[in-house]
């Protein structure tokens, strides 16, 4: 599997637990992830309707090279604002390549099946899926990467 060295830790760290333990990790995720800018607002974010809960995300690919990523998730959802943090974690900073290289469900890898519903992981599945899709629109003749699943 081809994952930015970041998130290739955070596999590792939830393949190294347990499911109770698991579940406490993602909490704590959920308490990391960094506040929004204040330049950008949740209305100009994209909606990731994906997600049970109201997420929002930009991506910045404008420098292909370090790809900035902003989530808005509310505190009250904390298993949905602990995936995007473990997006955020994982991937902010890495190349457009590295982002489109990432799989799909790379998120069976954390282990969390049996602890979260397949509803919620199809929500991370929906961020990452657009974060992908914003990745390649930004990057698309620009001389960035090409366009891959």
């Amino acid at each position: 599997m081809s994952l930015p060295d970041a998130m290739a830790e955070i596999v590792d760290d939830f393949g190294a637990l347990g499911d109770s333990d698991k579940v406490t990790l993602l909490l704590e995720f959920s308490r990391e992830l960094p506040d929004l800018p204040e330049h950008l607002l949740e209305d100009a974010m994209e909606p990731v309707p994906e997600c049970q809960s109201p997420v929002f995300l930009s991506v910045d690919a404008s420098d292909p090279t370090s790809v900035r990523l902003h989530f808005s998730a509310p505190p009250e959802a904390p298993t949905t604002r602990g995936f995007a943090s473990i997006l955020h974690q994982g991937l902010d900073g890495a190349s457009a390549d590295e982002i489109l290289a990432v799989p799909a469900d790379f998120y069976h890898d954390l282990g969390l099946g049996s602890a979260v519903s397949p509803l919620r992981l199809r929500g991370m599945a929906g961020m990452l899926a657009r974060i992908k899709g914003q990745v390649r629109a930004q990057t698309a003749g620009s001389g960035g990467p090409p366009t891959a699943p």
